[in-house]
């Protein structure tokens, strides 16, 4: 399909002139905008261009369907016309996420630092979750798995250590995600979380066995040695 100037340009009125795009950029298909008031877009007369296929906005990007092909044609005009250079995919999605608003932005923030540890934390408790079948007792009769089958009592020891490295060690992975979502250096991020699991600060076990809570007295602040 041939790509004719006027329609482009129409496109970039449509959606409120070039003063209204604050970055763009295109996939296989679409047109991906960040404006800077959607409440200015024409949808009637977009509809109305040869050149689109649809409109639609998600994830704070105004997306306009032009097609496979004639896509990278239209965006080559499309940014010559209002005058920017072209933008990453990153950097679109980095400026949609600062218009969306507080709670939004802290929800895509926990997302990003979550989800990339989720599938660990997700196979952490399905083998917890295998743990305790095979340990629970009056489940499979008035004994568990392990002493019914003491032979499986050693697998039962490795999946248990398997499943709860994930936990033990989540501040770890936070720490690495969250640098990694954040700019910094990961590794860093990594040693801050080991710093929770020090051996010299008090665990949850040693309080069970009676331990008491060491203290650090810095700048008048009494701060406990707890692991987390």
């Amino acid at each position: 399909m041939a790509v004719k100037d006027k329609d482009v340009k129409q496109i970039v009125e449509a959606i409120g002139g070039a003063e209204n795009v604050e970055t763009a950029t295109h996939c296989v298909t679409r047109l991906r905008l960040v404006l800077k008031d959607d409440d200015k877009v024409n949808k009637d007369k977009l509809n109305d261009n040869p050149l689109v296929k649809g409109q639609f906005k998600a994830d704070n990007q105004y997306q306009i369907v032009i097609g496979p092909g004639t896509v990278d044609e239209v965006y080559k005009k499309f940014m010559d016309d209002i005058g920017k250079e072209g933008a990453s995919k990153d950097d679109v999605k980095a400026a949609a996420a600062k218009k969306g608003n507080p709670i939004q932005r802290l929800v895509k923030l926990l997302g990003d630092i979550f989800i990339p540890i989720l599938p660990a934390i997700v196979t952490a408790g399905l083998l917890m979750g295998i743990y305790n079948l095979l340990t629970m007792k009056d489940l499979f009769g008035p004994k568990p798995l392990t002493e019914q089958f003491p032979q499986i009592h050693d697998f039962a020891d490795i999946v248990n250590v398997i499943a709860t490295t994930a936990f033990i060690f989540l501040p770890a992975l936070i720490g690495w995600s969250s640098m990694r979502v954040f700019g910094g250096n990961p590794v860093l991020g990594l040693v801050l979380g080991l710093v929770l699991m020090h051996p010299q600060l008090v665990s949850q076990y040693d309080l069970n066995q009676g331990s008491k809570i060491p203290v650090w007295h810095i700048f008048g602040l009494d701060i406990k040695q707890l692991n987390y």
